[in-house]
């Protein structure tokens, strides 16, 4: 969906949320960041609903088609936006950490899962804390579905 939404001519609200829906799925498919396979289904059922072509108004719809599924991913975006920008603190951590190593000289990839780790752990910490917080407890599934 993402793709095809990069290849159509949208609205820019539409546009602009259904391609942050990528941040998501980098999110769930980047190794480093190791979420949990139950924090995995999560954001996957978060999503779902943007990926159906004939939700509640169908995607090949001229001009309103992926208006519910922009509109949705927005919600989802909110929902997430403390483990999105976690995730990006990651992101940022370890690009700089890498060219960091690589001026001293150092090779990134040796220790890598050492100091990835570091920081991965304090990062997801932070996140399940503040998702305790948010929820009481109950986690993402009960509170997008």
């Amino acid at each position: 969906m993402i793709v095809e939404a990069r290849d159509l001519t949208l609205p820019q609200f539409i546009s602009d949320r259904l391609l942050k829906l990528q941040i998501l799925l980098n999110m769930i498919r980047d190794e480093e960041w190791s979420l949990t396979e139950d924090e995995r289904n999560s954001i996957r059922s978060a999503l779902y609903y943007s990926v159906d072509p004939e939700d509640v108004i169908p995607d090949h719809i001229p001009g309103i088609g992926f208006l519910d599924d922009a509109m949705y991913a927005e919600i989802v975006i909110q929902e997430l936006k403390i483990e999105i920008k976690l995730y990006q603190e990651f992101c940022q951590f370890r690009i700089a950490e890498e060219n960091r190593r690589r001026n001293r000289g150092l090779d990134p990839h040796v220790g890598r899962e050492d100091w990835i780790a570091d920081k991965r752990a304090v990062l997801h910490s932070r996140m399940r804390e503040r998702r305790a917080l948010r929820s009481g407890g109950r986690g993402w599934r009960m509170r997008l579905l």
